[in-house]
């Protein structure tokens, strides 16, 4: 999940490297996802960062959190994850 807030939008940047890895992997095991935590209390603690983060679920659990656009972090972790 694309944590982020109504300012400054989505991480546009990251879009081509999560098409690359699904297309690897398959889109059967992996969702992505946006969301604005500016209307979504549930992710408030994410508020008033100007850092992307990146937030990793399985089973409806937390599992990773990747803060910053690190294309090779954000790549392992995907991985490691799945």
């Amino acid at each position: 999940v694309d944590a982020f807030q109504a300012w400054c939008g989505p991480c546009k940047t990251v879009v081509d490297l999560f098409r690359k890895v699904r297309n690897e992997v398959g889109s059967d095991l992996l969702h992505f996802a946006v969301a604005e935590v500016d209307s979504i209390d549930a992710l408030k603690k994410y508020r008033g960062k100007c850092k992307p983060v990146f937030l990793f679920y399985a089973g409806g659990e937390l599992v990773a959190i990747v803060r910053g656009v690190n294309a090779p972090l954000l790549q392992k972790t995907i991985l490691e994850q799945l």
